[in-house]
């Protein structure tokens, strides 16, 4: 039974917390910040650069929706004790019940705008681009990459997260070899950032007549989408721009002319593709992007690796570099021992919820 002292002392923790989100937030800068591009609006022939207008006005949206979701809080906090202070000369169970319920929605909603604040990076804002490769494992391997990429693209949803997809290799018998799409919400590249490295996969393999354990693995890659970066140029002839005939399932033009385009970058030796649009100058605009955003992710790496360095603990991230292991057993091998996991998340995976898991385990690490 929850009493009214104890819906006092939670509501005051929720306050400490809010108190620490506009800390966090800095609302004053905020304020000044929007201030500042208000004025760059205003500004004679702002229009007329349409790519800037365009940054700017997605600033400007992304400061009014902090503001917007602070306020909001912040009235729903004082809303919420006002109900305290109505329900003490109630005494009613279940309004306590219901405030309760309240409190605890107000506590995660803070502090996962909390964590979204933590997001300061140069691109950490930005779209991203991710890039699912099949590793050793064949077949295996690439039913892994779809798995993978259904997963992404689940909690790209329940993010809010809209996703486009660049590029698609379909695998010989099974699964992807390889696939590329875009995830377009705001923090997404600061939310996936972390994913980027070797996925590690143990499972009884669907494909084998004997039902053996087989290990598969997969790399993501993840970039940041990148509009416009001083910091990368592109030398046209340190490029090869290659057109061939989009593969799919087609449609009017789509594979009847060389509409699909690949970029070769000589340098880095980055390779890409983009063959998903209707016609050739889109995908050769969306590869010029993703090369962009590729050189943009290499110089971040190589700043992070020389400040590692400096600390004297370098490790690189690089194809092998495996950041994750999946465990991934039927339910018949476990059934009898699932009483001793007292992690729902394992006791789920041992259950074949790899979905469900994964989901969850996404959710909880942002």
């Amino acid at each position: 039974m929850i009493t009214l002292d104890e819906l006092k002392m939670n509501l005051n923790e929720v306050k400490k917390e809010l108190s620490g989100l506009k800390a966090a937030l800095n609302m004053d800068s905020l304020n000044s910040k929007k201030a500042e591009l208000l004025k760059q609006q205003e500004q004679e022939g702002f229009w007329e650069d349409m790519k800037k207008a365009g940054l700017v006005n997605k600033e400007i949206a992304s400061i009014n929706n902090k503001l917007e979701k602070y306020q909001k809080l912040e009235q729903r906090v004082k809303d919420t004790q006002d109900l305290i202070d109505l329900s003490e000369e109630m005494n009613s169970e279940e309004e306590f019940e219901s405030l309760d319920a309240e409190i605890k929605a107000l506590e995660k909603e803070i502090g996962e705008f909390k964590i979204s604040t933590l997001l300061k990076g140069k691109y950490d804002a930005n779209n991203a681009i991710l890039t699912l490769h099949a590793g050793a494992g064949g077949t295996e391997a690439q039913d892994w990459v779809q798995m993978l990429y259904r997963m992404y693209l689940r909690y790209a949803e329940r993010m809010g997260y809209k996703t486009r997809e660049v590029d698609k290799l379909l695998g010989d018998d099974a699964g992807i070899k390889s696939v590329t799409f875009i995830v377009e919400g705001e923090n997404a590249y600061g939310y996936l950032k972390a994913e980027m490295g070797v996925h590690r996969l143990v499972r009884i393999s669907p494909f084998n007549a004997n039902a053996k354990r087989m290990t598969s693995f997969a790399s993501l890659e993840v970039m940041p989408e990148v509009e416009d970066d001083a910091d990368v140029v592109i030398n046209p002839d340190d490029i090869r721009v290659d057109v061939f005939r989009s593969s799919g399932a087609g449609g009017q033009k789509v594979n009847k002319t060389d509409t699909a385009i690949r970029i070769t970058h000589f340098p880095t030796g980055i390779v890409v593709t983009c063959q998903n649009e209707r016609s050739q100058l889109q995908n050769k605009e969306v590869a010029f992007a993703m090369l962009k955003s590729k050189l943009v992710e290499l110089q971040e790496r190589e700043r992070q690796e020389q400040q590692l360095a400096l600390k004297g603990d370098i490790k690189k991230i690089e194809w092998g570099s495996q950041i994750r292991s999946y465990v991934f057993c039927p339910y018949t091998l476990v059934k009898d021992h699932r009483t001793n996991y007292e992690n729902p998340n394992i006791a789920q995976v041992m259950d074949g919820d790899l979905e469900g898991f994964i989901n969850d385990y996404l959710t909880k690490a942002n």
